[in-house]
């Protein structure tokens, strides 16, 4: 169920019933191409797996996606060097992911989601490859971050503990079905 509904809010995939509102825009009439302007555009993926090119320093891998969204070379940089900086890591900029630790990967996966200052941010199990002291620490970073820029934010997790300490509402998902909300 959990991957159906952040396709869903994603734009990855067509809801089968009811409608889905973005910014009041209706995502269930749009077609191919204008999901793909909205998935560029409006909505910031950080998955579990941090999807990041090896071959991009990570100042390049969260430059991509704003060439997908087409912005100029300029402000490009300019939002990526910002972001990057955002997440703790000016001083990386230039080192590959092979060259990161795995809790720096993810914030450079954070930092290519915000740089396109996306109006919801999706996480799908964005803490799960890091050790117990860096999801403490991270978790709580993405509270703050989430908070300080005003994102729509659904965070993704199996950690009740995890999902209690990072969200200010919780929804519990059974077979797809939302079974509790609080």
């Amino acid at each position: 169920g959990k991957s159906t509904f952040m396709n869903v809010i994603g734009c990855l995939d067509k809801p089968t019933s009811g409608t889905y509102t973005l910014d009041g825009e209706s995502i269930s009439a749009l077609n191919r191409d204008a999901l793909a302007d909205v998935r560029n555009k409006k909505i910031g993926f950080v998955f579990q797996q941090f999807h990041l090119l090896d071959r991009l320093d990570a100042l390049a891998n969260v430059e991509l996606p704003m060439i997908y969204a087409e912005r100029d070379r300029a402000s490009r940089r300019e939002k990526a060097v910002a972001a990057l900086k955002r997440v703790g890591l000016s001083e990386r900029i230039h080192h590959r992911p092979t060259q990161l630790s795995g809790g720096q990967q993810q914030r450079v996966a954070i930092a290519r989601t915000l740089a396109i200052e996306p109006r919801v941010l999706l996480l799908d199990e964005p803490l799960s490859n890091l050790d117990a002291k860096l999801r403490a620490s991270t978790g709580l970073e993405l509270k703050r971050l989430q908070r300080r820029l005003g994102i729509t934010t659904v965070f993704v997790t199996h950690d009740q503990q995890e999902a209690m300490t990072i969200a200010d509402r919780l929804a519990v998902l059974e077979q797809g079905v939302i079974q509790q909300v609080g």
